[in-house]
């Protein structure tokens, strides 16, 4: 007989030990310990409403040209708080469509990259091989183009847009994920569920998406966040080399190539971009590092 004094939810509290939590609770568990992380996703989050809703309310249009406010110093009279560039357009609604910009190039090319090395990888580690051997050697042929290269010759036969620096970046960034997807489906292809979804007479195909893939998106998540600011760097590589976004929009890549020419008479172009960008890159990496340590296998 239970004791007269039990908690009334004693019963409960035993019970709910006795369930215990999934890998994915525990993995949320850890990441939100992790401060440098948490603080990287708040920061993350006000950088994205900024860039989204801030274009909006900013008094000053991104294009607006005032020329008697040529390189005007950061101030907050008529709200030039970052000041203005060359042409008198005010930096923090620049910085902000620059900011949006480089966000949609990073997670849209990054989607390119996972929807492609998802599917390329998981094909080509599970069915194995010559189909193995043959399409990981297109992946080893595509690595040994230059990225730049690849890029140019895209803008030669399809002209210059934002959508073909989506998929450019994207079409480049997919192999190494394709790598990582394969080596996770040979090790994953001689387990036990699989085999017996083979016996059940699945096909390949089934397979594939219902028991492959899940099981990879562990590390599908991590690298994804680590490829956001990878991309975006390149994004930026190729505004600063006059081969990205095109005026009237722009990209922190761009203010960073403006502010470059300009930061000996007005330092403040280059100063309150790179310091965008450093932010952003900042908080995606330690996002990235927080999530490898609570989904690596080896802590649980």
């Amino acid at each position: 007989m239970a004791p007269q004094n039990a908690h009334p939810n004693a019963e409960l509290l035993e019970q709910s030990a006795i369930k215990g939590r999934s890998l994915w609770d525990d993995a949320r568990a850890r990441l939100l310990r992790n401060r440098a992380a948490v603080t990287s996703m708040i920061i993350l989050g006000l950088l994205v409403l900024l860039a989204i809703v801030g274009p909006y309310i900013w008094p000053h249009n991104h294009a607006t040209i005032y020329r008697e406010a040529v390189w005007l110093p950061p101030t907050f009279e008529n709200l030039h708080i970052f000041g203005t560039d060359a042409q008198g357009r005010d930096l923090f609604a620049r910085v902000l469509i620059g900011l949006r910009m480089s966000l949609a190039v990073g997670v849209v090319a990054t989607g390119v990259s996972l929807a492609i090395g998802v599917l390329w990888g998981a094909t080509a580690g599970f069915v194995g091989g010559r189909l193995d051997q043959f399409m990981m050697r297109i992946v080893d042929i595509l690595y040994s183009l230059p990225f730049i290269f690849f890029v140019i010759i895209l803008m030669v036969v399809f002209g210059r847009n934002i959508i073909l620096i989506f998929v450019a970046i994207g079409a480049v960034e997919w192999l190494t994920m394709a790598r990582i997807v394969r080596g996770q489906t040979i090790a994953l292809r001689g387990m036990e569920f699989v085999e017996a979804a083979h016996a059940a007479g699945v096909s390949r195909l089934s397979i594939i998406q219902r028991h492959i893939v899940p099981n990879v998106l562990g590390p599908v998540v991590v690298y994804a966040t680590l490829t956001i600011p990878v991309v975006i760097l390149a994004e930026s590589f190729l505004s600063f080399l006059g081969l990205g976004v095109q005026e009237p929009l722009t990209s922190l890549g761009r203010l960073i190539a403006y502010g470059a020419q300009d930061m000996e008479v007005a330092w403040w172009t280059l100063i309150f971009p790179g310091a965008t960008m450093m932010l952003t890159l900042f908080c995606f990496n330690f996002i990235g590092d927080g999530l490898r340590d609570a989904i690596d296998p080896k802590d649980r």
